[in-house]
């Protein structure tokens, strides 16, 4: 098998990990995969800023220092950077690591570039003709982003998709592969029994569905834990604020230790999302402990939830409040299994190694 020599990036707006508090999907898929082909043998190189500590071959900052991190640096804060000013900011910080990536390119040091931040390096992967680019497609592929995709298009670019629906707005790109998230689950723990309370995990966001789980909370008389960092405005304190108390409680942002221990004694994790969910790690976190999904039937969800077996899946708010009732039926045992045989760490590696060798340069 052929020894590739892969680069990859994620932000320079955090080190790599993140900060205890900042949840980022996609950085942490990004070491999963590059750390996970760094034991197979490849040579791995991270572009990331400075204080990075990743698992492989050579972590890259060029000099960068994180751009959001600890308070943010100096020049978010001035007051003659205005909203248009700072998000010209944030893309040159990520593109400043893609331009140090793309030089060594062109020098002939790496033989795949995979990227995460697709938006940020586009114009570099058009212009850049003689090396594979792969990006990694995490958020939903709205219009507007297709449009772009396609302006941009090139034979040397490639995208992976975290689900099959995630492609439907855009079937004509030049996809490589769909590879469904992996999770650790050494990590992991699992419990045949549960507590007494329902759970959410995730941003404080509507497309979340966050006023939902609350909504069935109250009309239930579930308790319900609402896990993720606390935000301000008239969503936080319209829609989630005013209902909290002894019966639905913020728990805020805990270890992730401390996360699977909420899984594992959920009676279910609610997914009431309001978006076209591209993959959705809660959902298999979640069911890896044992405990099932009630979630919404958008997105993702008919490819990562077994209806009936590893949880239900729904249409509205009342549809999913019926099925707080049927939750035992489900046996966490199979919950735990289906995630051993379709989103383990090896299984992802491999379909990422798979993906790359095909396409190496």
């Amino acid at each position: 098998m052929k020894k590739l020599r892969i680069a990859t990036m994620v932000t320079g707006h955090y080190t790599t990990p993140p900060p205890f508090g900042v949840i980022y999907a996609p950085m942490d898929i990004a070491i999963a995969v590059s750390e996970g082909l760094q034991r197979r043998g490849h040579e791995v190189t991270f572009f990331a800023p400075e204080g990075s500590t990743i698992n492989v071959s050579r972590v890259e900052s060029g000099g960068l220092r994180p751009l959001q991190q600890n308070g943010g640096l100096p020049i978010l804060k001035d007051k003659k950077v205005g909203g248009a000013e700072v998000s010209k900011v944030f893309n040159l910080w990520d593109q400043y690591l893609l331009s140090l990536m793309y030089k060594e390119a062109l020098g002939g040091k790496f033989d795949i570039l995979h990227i995460h931040p697709v938006d940020r390096a586009l114009p570099f992967g058009h212009a850049v003709r003689n090396i594979p680019t792969v990006y990694t497609l995490h958020d939903p592929i709205y219009p507007w982003r297709a449009e772009i995709f396609r302006m941009f298009a090139s034979s040397n670019q490639h995208y992976v998709s975290i689900s099959d629906a995630q492609r439907t707005p855009a079937p004509d790109l030049n996809w490589l592969a769909t590879i469904y998230n992996g999770i650790d689950l050494a990590d992991i723990p699992f419990s045949d029994k549960h507590g007494d309370y329902l759970l959410f995990v995730g941003r404080i966001t509507p497309e979340k569905g966050v006023a939902e789980a609350v909504e069935v909370a109250r009309k239930t008389g579930e308790k319900l834990f609402i896990l993720g960092p606390e935000v301000t405005g008239s969503y936080w304190e319209e829609k989630i604020k005013p209902y909290l108390g002894d019966q639905i409680r913020h728990v805020g942002v805990v270890s992730r230790k401390e996360l699977y221990e909420y899984y594992k004694n959920a009676k279910a994790t609610l997914v009431p999302i309001q978006w076209e969910e591209p993959f959705g790690l809660v959902m298999t976190e979640s069911m890896a402990t044992g405990t099932p999904v009630i979630a919404f039937r958008r997105g993702s969800v008919p490819e990562v939830v077994v209806n009936g077996q590893t949880g239900l899946i729904v249409d509205t708010i009342e549809e999913m409040i019926g099925a707080t009732k049927k939750i035992d039926s489900i046996d966490r045992n199979i919950c735990r299994k289906h995630i051993e045989e379709n989103f383990g760490l090896e299984k992802m590696i491999d379909e990422y190694e798979k993906a790359f060798l095909k396409i190496a340069v």
